[in-house]
């Protein structure tokens, strides 16, 4: 039991992190229950805090990287992915100006569903592999939620959170006072 205290794969970052990824995976596998408006404020409000906890993961060694599994497929992502867009309709697509490097910038077109179930896929595959009983497949689970952060989902949740802070809002739209006018009828 010592060895579990001391090992950061048991920090208290991590099983902060566990329990936030796990519900917004949970809300995202329902997502076809909520309602548009529903699905945009939890998303808005919980990306912010997956953000957070990503950069306060810790660091581990992975002794031993056979542990390493995968566990959300192509039809499972799809999944998500077309039970978002369906809600979001034409609110999915947006564009953003990216540097395309040396100061270069140019617009590209994104979808807020991908993005989404892009994120679901990191965090669904980061629950399951820890929730495994071996070390080896928790320290392959942290660490790979690490590198996901740096270099797949967490440039993704920015642009996610972007996109639905103008979505819910938009200054030229009150979304207290006239909630049809935003598109997010219940």
């Amino acid at each position: 039991m010592q060895q579990q205290n001391n090992d950061p794969v048991y920090s208290k970052h991590v099983l902060e992190m566990l329990t936030v990824a796990n519900e917004f995976c949970h809300f995202i596998e329902q997502s076809e229950d909520y309602s548009k408006k529903n699905i945009l404020e939890f998303i808005h409000k919980i990306l912010p805090m997956l953000y957070l906890k990503g950069i306060l993961m810790p660091s581990v060694v992975v002794e031993d990287s056979s542990y390493n599994e995968k566990y959300v497929n192509e039809m499972q992502w799809e999944h998500v992915f077309y039970a978002i867009k369906n809600k979001l309709k034409d609110d999915d697509d947006f564009w953003m100006v990216q540097n395309t490097g040396l100061n270069e910038f140019e617009p590209q077109k994104h979808s807020l569903s991908d993005l989404i179930a892009d994120i679901y896929q990191d965090m669904k595959d980061f629950v399951m592999l820890y929730q495994q009983s071996s070390v080896y497949a928790k320290q392959n689970a942290v660490a790979d939620f690490k590198n996901y952060f740096q270099n797949h989902w967490g440039e993704r949740a920015l642009k996610a959170s972007k996109r639905l802070h103008e979505l819910i809002y938009q200054p030229t739209r009150d979304p207290f006072s006239d909630e049809n006018k935003l598109g997010l009828e219940e």
